[in-house]
C-alpha cells in the first residue's frame, strides 16, 4: 500500500485522503453548501413514498398503507391529464423558441463601441429582472386592462376595440412568454457577454487584416466561441421542459384563460394544498420530475454524440 501511495505521489496523483488533508481548508469552505444540499435536497426525498401510499398526516408517511401505482393511474385517466400536459408543453416549447434572444442581445452589446451607451443599455435591459413576480403581474394587469390600461387607451385612440389580453385563453402563452423575455433577456445575456469577453482580441485583429466584415466576425468568431455555453444552457432548458414556473402562471390565471393556463405546477398546488390530496399531487409531481430527468439524459446524450459539448 505504501509503495502504491508513493508511486501515485511520484506521478503527481495523490490518493483521495491525501488530497483532502492537503486542501482541508477548501473542503471546509465547501462543507456548509454540502450540508445545505443534503438537508434540503436529499433528506426530504424520502417523501417520494407519499406518491405510492394512501398518505394520512395522522399516521405519518411510514405507517400509511401502500397504494402502489394507484395515483399515477388516476392521473393518467383524469380529464386534466391531457390539458395540463399540452398547456405545459406549449408554454415550455414557446419559451425554448425564444432561447436565441439573450444570445442576440449579447452579440449586440459586444458590438457597441460607445462605452457610455453600452452601460446605459445594459442597465436598462437588466433592471426588469429585479422586479418581483407579484409586481410584474400587477403591472401587466394594469397595462393590459382593456378599460383603463395603456393598451386599451391606445386602441381607443385609433377607434378600435381593445382586446382583453389577460383574459384571452388563446393569447395566454404569448403574454406569459414575451413578458418573461422582456423581464429576463437582459439578465440571461450576462453569461454570454462574459463568454465573449474571453475572446482573444488577436482573433478580431487577424480577421480585420483579412478583410472580414462585422457580420463575418460574429459568424466565424463570436458564435463558435459561444457554442459550448449555448449548448450547455439549452440542455438545462430542455431538461426542465415540463417545469413551467408556478408563481407567475398562478397569478395570471383567471376563469377566462383557465383552459390554456392550467399547467402541471398549478394543478399540483390545487390538488395538494387546496384539496389536501397529498398522495395524488405527489404522484403528479414525481411523474413530472421523471419526464424532465429522462429528457435531460436524452438531450445530453444527443449533444455528446453530435458535438463535443455535454454536461457530463
Amino acid at each position: 500500500m505504501k509503495l502504491k501511495a508513493a508511486e501515485l505521489n511520484r506521478r503527481g496523483q495523490q490518493p483521495t485522503l491525501g488530497r483532502i488533508r492537503k486542501n482541508w481548508g477548501l473542503y471546509l469552505l465547501l462543507l456548509p453548501a454540502v450540508i445545505l444540499v443534503l438537508l434540503f435536497s436529499y433528506v426530504p426525498m424520502y417523501g417520494i413514498l407519499i406518491a405510492f401510499k394512501d398518505y394520512s398526516p395522522a399516521v405519518g408517511i411510514m405507517d400509511s398503507p401502500w397504494a402502489g401505482l394507484k395515483y399515477f393511474e388516476k392521473f393518467f385517466n383524469s380529464y386534466q391529464f391531457s390539458t395540463t400536459i399540452i398547456n405545459t408543453l406549449v408554454i415550455s416549447l414557446y419559451s425554448v423558441a425564444t432561447f436565441p434572444i439573450p444570445i442576440m442581445l449579447a452579440l449586440m452589446v459586444n458590438q457597441m463601441r460607445q462605452n457610455w451607451f453600452k452601460r446605459v443599455f445594459q442597465t436598462v435591459t437588466y433592471m426588469p429582472h429585479f422586479i418581483s413576480t407579484v409586481v410584474m403581474v400587477g403591472l401587466m394587469l394594469i397595462l393590459f386592462s382593456p378599460s383603463s390600461g395603456l393598451v386599451g387607451n391606445l386602441f381607443r385612440l385609433f377607434g378600435l376595440e381593445a382586446p382583453n389580453l389577460m383574459g384571452s385563453a388563446s393569447l395566454f402563452s404569448s403574454v406569459y412568454v414575451w413578458s418573461d423575455v422582456w423581464q429576463h433577456a437582459g439578465w440571461d445575456s450576462i453569461i454570454y457577454i462574459a463568454a465573449l469577453s474571453a475572446v482573444n482580441p488577436s482573433l478580431y485583429e487577424a480577421a480585420t487584416m483579412d478583410g472580414a466584415s462585422r457580420w463575418q466576425k460574429i459568424r466565424f468568431i463570436d458564435i463558435p466561441m459561444l457554442m459550448p455555453t449555448m449548448i450547455t444552457l439549452l440542455i438545462l432548458r430542455i431538461g426542465g421542459l415540463l417545469g413551467v414556473g408556478f408563481e407567475k402562471v398562478y397569478l395570471m390565471q383567471n376563469n377566462l384563460n383557465l383552459s390554456h393556463s392550467e399547467v402541471i405546477s398549478t394543478y399540483v398546488y390545487k390538488i395538494g394544498m387546496l384539496s389536501s390530496q397529498y398522495s395524488f399531487s405527489s404522484a403528479i409531481n414525481l411523474f413530472n420530475t421523471i419526464i424532465n430527468f429522462i429528457l435531460l439524459i436524452m438531450v445530453n446524450q444527443i449533444s455528446k454524440k453530435y458535438s463535443e459539448n455535454s454536461l457530463w
